[in-house]
């Protein structure tokens, strides 16, 4: 007799938005659409959730609500130890919004006027990546390319033996990067190893360039604070960036 297998439990999503009918209809939209939600309307009721042992798989946060913003919320989920992709919602257009989130250690960053089926593509697609890795693992696997280390296992890189400070998005651009050292890599790849494939971003078509630039300005920033002769990150005009792998 062929035994009926289970099906898994639905993924828990916590919701935190100060906007009590936002909150209410994507709550509805996402119970829908069969994920387990969790809805707050304030960030302290978030983290008191979280003290007494709420566990989420996933969390979509608003960037902007009163006493404490978004961003901050992220950080305090991270110091209690919730590990769980986290999605900011957002009325705030532009990279420079995306890149601070994103360098703060969120898995994505979604307009709230692109509607409920964009968010529910974006929560299927940040579960897929899993939570968020330990930093500090006790094994490395390395690729070195001359000043250039970059330990997959702990989601790092290192720059002539000094650690670069890059969130978890910024190591997938050098990974790939490194991977492929000497050859051009187009912005479409570069975003789709951040995103996964088929995301639209940004105006338009290709709106998606003006997110990759401003995330490789912020990589290569980071890299000349710790190294003012840094030069390793090489642009091609028109399509994307390449990895000098003699420097």
């Amino acid at each position: 007799m062929i035994m009926p297998t289970e099906s898994p439990p639905p993924a828990r999503v916590m919701l935190v938005d100060d906007d009590a009918l936002f909150l209410g209809v994507l709550a509805d939209n996402l119970g829908a659409a069969g994920y387990e939600v969790v809805a707050h309307d304030t960030p302290r009721h978030a983290l008191e959730a979280i003290r007494q042992g709420e566990r989420p798989d996933v969390c979509i946060l608003d960037w902007d609500m009163p006493e404490i913003t978004g961003l901050a919320l992220l950080q305090e989920l991270r110091t209690r130890g919730v590990a769980a992709p986290v999605l900011f919602l957002t009325g705030h257009g532009g990279p420079v919004f995306e890149e601070t989130a994103l360098d703060a250690g969120a898995t994505d960053f979604v307009d709230k006027s692109r509607g409920q089926a964009i968010i529910r593509q974006r929560l299927a697609l940040a579960l897929t990546r899993g939570p968020v890795p330990d930093p500090a693992p006790t094994d490395r696997e390395e690729l070195r390319l001359g000043a250039l280390v970059v330990m997959h296992t702990a989601k790092r890189v290192a720059w002539r033996g000094a650690v670069v400070p890059l969130s978890r998005n910024e190591f997938d651009v050098i990974a790939l990067l490194a991977e492929k050292a000497g050859q051009d890599v187009g912005y479409r790849q570069l975003y789709d190893a951040v995103h996964g494939q088929g995301f639209l971003a940004g105006q338009g078509e290709n709106g998606y360039r003006a997110n990759v630039r401003a995330m490789v300005k912020r990589i290569r920033h980071k890299f000349l604070e710790l190294d003012p002769r840094f030069t390793a990150l090489h642009n091609y005009a028109g399509f994307g960036y390449r990895w000098h792998q003699d420097d």
